[in-house]
């Protein structure tokens, strides 16, 4: 059983990784899910209060690191709000509409357009709120990418 267990978990976490790519994937879920998974299949000895304090504190950072990320990156290139909803929405829509290239694209013309389109800016200072979106949303997807491996190396740790 504890092979099937660890599985599961494995999936779970390919799949929150997955979620760095199509942010509509909801990473922190799959990881905690994976958590669970494997306590109910196997045994919850190593998962102690201590390791779920950790792991709440460290989905806390995954969306504060996801929401500021972003934030930062539009208001450092001298974006407005609607340039950071316009990147948001954009960043989920984007690997829809263009499959492989819409995880980059998304973000920067959501960003771009919103801007053209509710703040009135200039085509320059549109394009640079884009880079700017898709600066901070490279630097979120760096940033939840190596605290979801910390999530998962302290799980390893507690349960062995």
């Amino acid at each position: 059983m504890e092979f099937l267990g660890w599985i599961i978990a494995i999936v779970m976490f390919i799949i929150a990784f997955a979620g760095l790519i199509y942010p509509i994937i909801p990473s922190a879920f799959f990881i905690i899910g994976g958590f669970l998974l494997y306590g109910f299949i196997n045994t919850f000895d190593g998962m102690t209060v201590w390791f779920w304090i950790i792991q709440v504190l460290f989905v806390i950072l995954l969306f504060g690191a996801d929401t500021l990320s972003n934030l930062v990156g539009v208001k450092k290139f001298g974006g407005s709000k609607a340039g950071m909803w316009g990147s948001t929405i954009g960043l989920l829509i984007g690997p829809f509409v263009i499959p492989v290239a819409g995880i980059l694209m998304g973000p920067f013309l959501g960003a771009v357009i919103a801007e053209l389109a509710v703040s009135r800016s200039g085509v320059k200072q549109s394009i640079k709120t884009g880079v700017g979106s898709l600066v901070g949303f490279l630097t979120s997807v760096v940033t939840k990418g190596l605290v979801m491996a910390v999530m998962i190396t302290v799980f390893i740790f507690f349960i062995k």
